[in-house]
Parts: structure tokens; sequence; C-alpha cells
């Protein structure tokens, strides 16, 4: 059994005197133990949305959940209030996009850490503020112990974050979601925030979903990763066979946009044209159509469905070829 099996997950905005908006449309996914899994996509296309959902956390008036979310077998969808409460933070955690937003202004950082573990493990503050510092030391805060009566404005971006990531594994829990943990931070913080959350999955066999639009995290953290476009998965694949090889256009147009070490002297990047608001609804053909520089007649007129392509899943009509076919169409 998987840790978390997402099946249909759709999520559904409504605004009075508005049109209903689909923010994710069918999403249906699998975590394993100990398993990285990525959500990649630019803004706007369901990442948050989906994560948000996952751990019962958007608001309860103005849109609608339904599909299935079980948690080694339990439907969380179907939780009470105080039953979901008791999940977050023992046994789901999340890393939040902006650290500064996330924690408490008017509350020091060791408050915020013990909160956790008095909440979920039952500890005495003198005790919980113990393994608060002990928690900041081991996602490398420097002296710790002085950083518990701080405040997060006296903080920098990657301590801020560091501490983000002491709160979600405080109670140890089995699920991390981290949403774009890496955002507005320098190249070096990045690179340590990365290395964090890899050493932490791999010494305590914590499942993680990494969200982000940054394909240069995929290539180091992740497993499993998910290409997001207008709600849907549109690719699914290991890491390695989705650089080598990326079928759908939108995935091949996210990795041309990245400039390479490789590259020649003077190459230029090949942006995707348009904006994700350029799209038609699902129901009447592929989102991605208006940007999609394989489009064909069908695209527009018919939904494609995510089939399986080479051990992965491909939601496309017209994939890109692989580079030893596109060398044998050139030869003849």
């Amino acid at each position: 059994m998987a840790l978390l099996e997402v099946r249909d997950l759709k999520v559904v905005f409504q605004r009075k005197g508005e049109r209903p908006f689909t923010a994710v449309d069918g999403m249906s996914f699998d975590v394993e133990p100990g398993q990285t899994v990525g959500l990649v996509g630019e803004s706007g296309c369901g990442k948050s949305v989906t994560s948000l959902a996952i751990m019962r956390l958007l608001a309860k008036r103005g849109n609608k959940v339904t599909g299935s979310v079980k948690f080694e077998g339990t439907e969380l969808l179907s939780l009470s209030d105080s039953q979901m409460r008791d999940r977050r933070g023992r046994d789901l955690g999340m890393v939040f996009q902006d650290p500064l937003s996330s924690l408490n202004p008017v509350i020091p950082i060791g408050l915020q850490v013990t909160e956790v573990l008095e909440r979920h493990r039952g500890m005495a503050r003198k005790k919980a503020m113990v393994d608060a510092a002990e928690l900041l030391d081991k996602v490398g805060i420097p002296d710790p112990n002085r950083r518990l009566s701080e405040y997060p404005h006296q903080l920098s971006g990657g301590m801020r974050q560091r501490a983000l990531i002491a709160i979600a594994l405080a109670c140890r829990p089995r699920l991390l979601i981290a949403d774009e943990p890496t955002t507005a931070l320098d190249v070096t913080i990045q690179a340590q925030i990365l290395a964090l959350l890899q050493e932490l999955v791999r010494d305590t066999d914590t499942a993680l979903i990494m969200i982000t639009h940054d394909l240069g995290v995929v290539a180091g953290l992740c497993d499993e990763v998910n290409v997001l476009y207008g709600g849907r998965i549109v690719e699914r694949a290991q890491r390695h066979a989705l650089f080598a090889e990326p079928r759908h256009p939108y995935t091949h147009g996210l990795l041309a946009s990245i400039p390479r070490l490789d590259a020649g002297r003077g190459e230029k990047l090949v942006p995707i044209r348009g904006s994700v608001a350029d799209n038609i609804p699902w129901d009447s053909g592929c989102a991605f159509a208006p940007r999609c520089p394989n489009k064909i007649d069908t695209c527009v007129s018919v939904t494609p469905s995510l089939e399986e392509d080479r051990g992965g899943l491909l939601r496309c009509h017209n994939p890109v070829l692989p580079a030893a076919a596109t060398a044998g169409e050139g030869a003849r």
C-alpha cells in the first residue's frame, strides 16, 4: 500500500457572480515511503492548491474539493476538523513557500517549534525547549539556544526557511510536503536547503512531495516527476527518463528554457511562448494547445487522455519524438 494515494482530486473555486474556476482537475498520484515525488510546472498550474487540498488547509467557503486522498489507507477528506488537526504536524508536515508570512511575527521561534511538540507529543515546555534547540541545530541554524528567543524578522531568509523545516519535522512526520522551499533564496542557500531535505529523507525514510517550478531542483532531488499544466498531469516519468527524453511539448519547453553548461557559445534559450493564461478548457481539447509548437487539428477538438508511455504516463496527441527517432528521420 502506498503511503499517500491521491485519486481524481478536483478543486473548484466559486465566487458569487463569477464562473467557477477549476484549479485542480482530476489529479491522481501515489507516494511511497521514503520516495521523493515532484510536482512541477509554471505558476498557476495547480501545484500549491493540490498540496493545500491534501493538507485540508483551503478555506471552507468559496471552494469545493472532491475525489480521494488516502494516507495509510485513511481517507483524509472525510476526517473531522479535530481529527485532521491531529494528523497535521504528527503524520503530515508542510514547509510553506514564504517563511516570513508563514511564521507568526509576534511569537519567538522557540515557542513556534515547541507548540508542535507540546500539542502532538505531550511534552512539557522545558523538555520541549531542549528538543527545539536540537531541531534548530539539526537543520543547520547556528547558536540555536539564542535563536529560540528571537523573532522571525531577526533571522535571515535561509534561517527562517530552516526554522520552518524544523517545525515541520518536529514530530517526525511520515510525509513532508515542501512548497517551493527555495523561492527567493540565494543559490548557495538553496543548495543547502535541498541538501538538508535530501539528508532528512534518507535518514528518516520520510516521504517527500517537492513542489517547484525549478527543474534543477527536480534533477537533484526527485525520484518521480509529475509535470502539471492547467490543473492536470500531462507527463509522469522517472527523473532520468524525463530529463533524457521529455515527451510532452510542455516538458520539452520547460527544459529548453533552462541555461545549460554544455550549450554552445552564444546559443539562445528557447522560451515557451505566451503565458499560462493562454489556454482552452480541457473538456474541449488540450489546454496547452494555444502555446504548443506541436499542435495539430486534433489538439483543439479532442481532449487527450493520460496514457502509458515508456514506463510513465503521457497526455498528448502529438508528443515530442525521441532524439534517436528524430535523428533517424533526418537520415532518411
